[in-house]
């Protein structure tokens, strides 16, 4: 039994080139998620797209029909691609489907592992499917269970394990060692040498920091001030950078120029007798944009691309090491929603159990108090209490046990069994009625029994 399929494209599968063609913009997700429900039979749908993925949980799975819809949206989205869209498109149904996501929410499917940015954007997918003015919520009953565990999933995986822990670009590595030298860049003066690609993800990493108002330098001094820009900072032309150099608490080199430009004398001469603050230096060039004896200045700390990698590849070992604990808390929690979600499925045949036996029990106690006419009113109650008691307790254990069953992946087989052996009619569409009940309605026989069962016991001698 499949609760939910997913297909969808990631960095594992395409290029960027393809993948931002398949990438949805809030409105535009809403809308095809609009188009889904009235022109295809999609019962419940997420559309997750982020710039490493775009992917389309969809309910019922083990329909084709719905699985061709969700291909199509995907399909018009991209628009027409060499070799077609296909090539480039995965598929998960089921308990594959489920261990995708949990995956996906916990940063183990990301580019970088242990990314913490994409349980926000799972958060966001699924929020979007719930929210609207215009039509029903796509984040049924099913979804809405399936995201709800998979946010928990990527909450305990980051507090648990160490997957999320250090800098895992060189970026990032960076901006982390500034932190740590500084206690805090808030109020620290920033400099950045260059507007190239990795400026540009230097600026990104200094962005989810807070900072604001750095001082960009390049030879194009339109695109210095384009990229200050991003963080309300300004530009300055290159002969400028010595003055700033002076008021700087940290440098952050990144240009492609074939020498040094910031050179041992240059460096005295910029820097001055009056300056005693440190001063950090993280040279991402190659080849080097500071000479290395600025290093050996005092409160000088000057690390090179080389040093970073140390630090980031340290900390991509303890990421990796840490995956099978992550694996693990998948495991576990598939293993709850798979049964939770096969305990759903059996309610409608638990309530026709009920119904079947209930009946037989008030025609066998008509025909009783029939006979035993001289009864009391009273007594007649009695016996009525004791004859749902006695059919509570006689179809406690074997609803259980089918529920259980069930959440062990054998639905369909105990369902089958259970209708073959007490004689019910057949009720159309079992595990369809199953995905329409919300949990409170799942719940609901499994409740009625327990109180039923427990009352029983306190009269049972």
């Amino acid at each position: 039994m499949s609760p939910v399929s997913v297909v969808g494209v990631s960095h594992l599968t395409a290029p960027v080139e393809i993948r931002e063609r398949f990438a949805f913009a809030p409105a535009e997700a809403e809308a095809a998620l609009g188009r889904l429900r009235t022109e295809s039979e999609v019962q419940e749908a997420v559309l997750l797209s982020t710039c490493n993925r775009t992917e389309l949980y969809v309910c019922p799975a083990g329909n084709e029909r719905v699985k061709e819809a969700a291909e199509r949206v995907l399909s018009d989205k991209a628009g027409e691609v060499v070799g077609g869209t296909k090539q480039y498109l995965y598929h998960h149904e089921g308990e594959a489907s489920v261990r995708h996501l949990y995956r996906v929410a916990g940063g183990l499917d990301s580019l970088v592992l242990g990314e913490a940015e994409i349980q926000g954007q799972v958060r966001d997918a699924y929020e979007l499917a719930g929210q609207s003015s215009t039509r029903p919520s796509l984040a049924g009953p099913i979804l809405h269970r399936l995201f709800q565990s998979a946010l928990s999933v990527g909450g305990r995986i980051r507090s648990t394990t160490p997957i999320g822990e250090g800098a895992a670009s060189v970026a990032s590595v960076a901006v982390e060692l500034a932190r740590k030298i500084f206690g805090g860049l808030e109020g620290r003066q920033v400099m950045i040498l260059g507007a190239g690609s990795t400026a540009e993800l230097v600026v990104g990493a200094l962005a989810r920091d807070g900072i604001r108002g750095l001082v960009v330098s390049n030879r194009t001094y339109e695109r210095a001030s384009e990229l200050a820009s991003r963080l309300s900072g300004r530009a300055v032309h290159f002969d400028e950078m010595p003055f700033e150099l002076a008021k700087t608490d940290i440098l952050i080199a990144s240009t492609a120029a074939p020498h040094p430009l910031v050179t041992g004398d240059g460096f005295r001469q910029a820097r001055g007798s009056g300056r005693r603050g440190p001063l950090l230096i993280l040279d991402l060039a190659i080849p080097r944009d500071v000479e290395a004896e600025v290093g050996n200045e005092p409160n000088v700390f000057l690390y090179n691309v080389d040093h970073l990698h140390e630090i980031l590849d340290d900390n991509l070992l303890k990421r990796r090491s840490s995956v099978p604990e992550a694996e693990a808390i998948v495991e576990e929690y598939a293993r709850d929603f798979l049964h939770w979600y096969g305990a759903r499925s059996v309610v409608p045949v638990i309530r026709s159990l009920r119904g079947r036996w209930d009946d037989v029990r008030r025609g066998e106690l008509d025909r009783l108090l029939r006979k035993l006419s001289h009864l009391s009113a009273d007594d007649r109650d009695l016996v009525e209490a004791f004859s749902k008691q006695l059919l509570n307790k006689l179809l406690h254990d074997p609803t259980r046990r089918l529920k259980q069953g069930a959440g062990n992946g054998r639905a369909v087989e105990f369902i089958d069994a259970v209708r073959y052996l007490h004689d019910l009619e057949t009720v159309e569409a079992d595990s369809s009625e199953g995905l329409e009940l919300d949990d409170a309605q799942a719940m609901e026989v499994e409740d009625a029994e327990t109180v039923e069962v427990e009352d029983t016991g306190t009269t049972d001698g």
